[in-house]
C-alpha cells in the first residue's frame, strides 16, 4: 500500500537528530510522500532546502495563528513572491485558532483571510488550521470564495463537516481518531464521504493512543489508516488507495517533477 502523510512537520527540530531513520521508517511503513507545511516566514528557506533535496517531500508555505507574535505584514508580500518562485504544492498552514489565550482574533482574521486570498489568486489548496474556530473558518472560506483544500486535525461536527465538504474542502484525519473517547469525530470519520477524506499525523505532534506521551512520526499513518478502516467496514486498502488518490489530486502531485 501507498501513504500520503498530508500533514506532516518533518522539518521540526525534534527529527534533526534522527531524520533519515525516520523517513527510512516511513518509507518501510508504505508512506512515500509527506506534505510538509510551514509555520512561520523564518522557517521557509530551511523547509525549501529540506524538501528539496529529499524525494517524497512536498513544502508548503504559510503562516501559522498560534505564531502570530512572529508574523508581520510584510510576510503576506514574501508569501506572494514565494508563491511565485517556488511553487508549492498549498499555501498553509493558516487559519485560526481560539483555544490558546492571548491570540488577537482580529489579528488572526487578518493574516488568514490574506492567505485565502492568495490560495484563490494562484489557485493554489489551502492547508488550514481550525482549532474551536471551524464556524470562524468556514464564514471566512465562504466571504472569500473560489477555495479549496483541508482542514487538518478536524474537531469538528458531522455538519461542519458537509458544509465544509460544499466549499470544496477536504478533512485531515490523523491520531486523535484513534483513542476510543473520540466518539464525535469516530461518528465524522464513519460517516464522511471517502472522497473528503485524507489522512495525516501532524508529526512530530499528535500521537495515537499507542504512542501517548512520545514524539509522533510519518510511520505511524498506518496506525491512522487501520483504525479509520475499521469505523467504515472495508480494507485497509482501499481507503489506502482512495486517500492517496485524493491527495494527490488535491495537491497536483501526479503532475510535478520528480527529483
Amino acid at each position: 500500500m501507498r501513504l500520503i502523510d498530508s500533514h506532516s512537520h518533518f522539518d521540526a527540530a525534534e527529527f534533526d537528530a534522527d531524520r533519515d531513520a525516520v523517513l527510512a521508517r516511513a518509507h518501510a511503513a508504505g508512506v512515500t510522500d509527506q506534505i510538509v507545511p510551514a509555520i512561520a516566514a523564518a522557517g521557509w528557506p530551511g523547509l525549501r532546502r529540506l524538501c528539496a533535496g529529499t524525494p517524497g517531500l512536498h513544502a508548503a508555505y504559510g503562516l501559522h495563528p498560534m505564531f502570530l507574535a512572529e508574523h508581520r505584514s510584510g510576510h503576506l508580500d514574501q508569501l506572494a513572491e514565494w508563491i511565485v518562485r517556488e511553487r508549492p504544492v498549498a499555501i498553509g498552514e493558516c487559519g485560526l485558532d481560539f483555544f490558546v489565550e492571548g491570540l488577537d482574533r482580529d489579528a488572526q482574521q487578518v493574516f488568514f483571510e490574506a492567505q485565502l486570498a492568495l490560495a484563490r489568486e494562484h489557485d493554489l489548496p489551502v492547508i488550514v488550521h481550525a482549532r474551536r474556530a471551524v464556524d470562524a473558518v468556514i464564514a471566512s472560506l465562504r466571504r472569500v470564495g473560489g477555495l479549496r483544500g483541508v482542514v487538518h486535525s478536524y474537531a469538528g461536527s458531522e455538519e461542519q463537516a458537509a458544509q465544509l465538504w460544499k466549499l470544496g474542502f477536504h478533512l485531515g484525519i490523523g491520531g486523535p481518531v484513534t483513542y476510543a473517547r473520540a466518539a464525535r469525530l469516530r461518528r465524522v470519520v464513519a460517516a464522511m464521504p471517502i472522497e473528503q477524506l485524507l489522512l495525516e499525523t501532524d508529526a512530530p505532534d499528535q500521537p495515537g493512543t499507542g504512542h501517548r506521551g512520545e514524539r509522533n512520526e510519518p510511520a505511524h499513518l498506518v496506525e491512522v489508516l487501520d483504525v479509520v478502516a475499521a469505523l467504515r467496514g472495508v480494507p485497509a486498502a482501499e481507503i489506502a488507495q482512495a486517500t492517496t488518490a485524493n491527495a494527490t489530486a488535491l495537491f497536483g502531485l501526479a503532475a510535478r517533477p520528480a527529483r
